[in-house]
């Protein structure tokens, strides 16, 4: 499966905060463990209110965790 062309920074913002690990973000969001490891490695884009949840668990904008890299 191609890399779609959404990068993000959601492993290191994780390790950043006190190596939360995935199973404790998808809990916190509401999706499970292996959807954020698929988000993670590019191979799933998360929905709009996924990303708004991982937003708000980080403090921070989605353009500081998301990043467009398509044409």
């Amino acid at each position: 499966m191609a890399k779609l062309p959404i990068s993000n920074d959601i492993r290191t913002l994780r390790f950043l905060a006190g190596e939360m690990t995935q199973a404790e973000l998808g809990e916190r969001i509401g999706v499970t463990r292996q959807t954020i490891a698929a988000i993670e490695a590019g191979k799933y884009s998360p929905s709009l209110e996924a990303a708004f949840r991982i937003a708000q668990v980080f403090e921070k904008p989605l353009d500081e965790i998301f990043r467009w890299e398509g044409d």
